[in-house]
């Protein structure tokens, strides 16, 4: 079995002090994908860096506080490859791949476009620059059979199962007709698989793995499903188990995990 997480931390040191790391250790996961670290490569930590049973890997943002992506491996890789050729995107540390034989598992923080048209122009161009990259991810795993699944904060909710309140939503980053039909083009044209859709295709509320911290969003569980695991059609048909863990709180999001028939050469 292959269990691989992913979690945005809402910052590494943050939740460094709620718990994560206990977690962590009792997890048994294989792979652990996180997103924004919000922390410069001299505020990782050796006991964060090598945590028990882990080696850890980041591409942070070459701004303070902000961004950056990384992941804990169980089992030595063979490559780690950050960014992916978009140097705007590629300097807030949004994108790390991590190579073994015949699997490869990528962390990924979409921007959000939340903050202002700005950033919702910015988070467009990511998507025009991201899609051909997932394009040729594809394109590879079809000629040499490499098996690929990106993990990740995806900040866009699909379809209206995947948020509470898609009504009052449907003019909002995260839920725009332009976001969720180039996330359609991911799965129906590309050929990407959500693997817990494909596992859990009626849940709602158990789905959620983002809240606001406005009003009383958690308590209500008035949440998004934002983060994703999506896999290429070999390694998505053995996944066989996947759950939000929400009996602790690390951030503002919640980890997912996944399970996968699955073993690292």
């Amino acid at each position: 079995m292959l269990r691989i997480v992913s979690l945005n931390l809402n910052g590494i040191r943050s939740a460094a002090r709620k718990g994560f790391y206990p977690w962590l250790a009792a997890s048994q996961a294989d792979v652990v994908c996180l997103q924004e670290l919000k922390a410069q490569d001299t505020d990782i930590t050796e006991e964060m860096r090598r945590p028990a049973g882990y080696e850890g890997h980041f591409f942070p943002a070459q701004k303070k506080g902000y961004s950056g992506v990384g992941a804990y491996v169980k089992r030595a890789c063979e490559a780690v490859v950050c960014g992916f050729d978009k140097e705007e995107f590629d300097a807030e540390g949004r994108i790390l791949r991590i190579d073994w034989p015949g699997l490869t598992v990528v962390s990924a923080y979409l921007p959000s476009g939340s903050s202002g048209d700005e950033r919702q122009q910015a988070k467009y161009r990511f998507l025009d620059r991201f899609a051909p990259w997932l394009a040729g991810m594809m394109d590879e795993h079809r000629a040499t059979g490499r098996e690929f699944v990106v993990c990740g904060d995806w900040n866009i909710a699909h379809k209206e199962i995947d948020l509470k309140n898609w009504k009052g939503n449907r003019k909002n980053s995260g839920f725009l007709p332009e976001e969720r039909a180039w996330l359609s083009k991911v799965f129906d044209e590309i050929g990407w698989v959500d693997v817990y859709r494909r596992l859990h295709p009626e849940t709602t509320e158990e789905a959620y793995t983002w809240w606001s911290n406005r009003g009383q969003a958690w308590a209500k569980n008035v949440g998004w499903r934002i983060d994703y695991q999506i896999a290429t059609p070999g390694i998505a048909a053995t996944a066989h188990g996947a759950a939000v863990y929400k009996e602790e709180r690390f951030s503002d999001h919640a980890p997912l995990t996944v399970d996968y028939d699955w073993k690292l050469a």
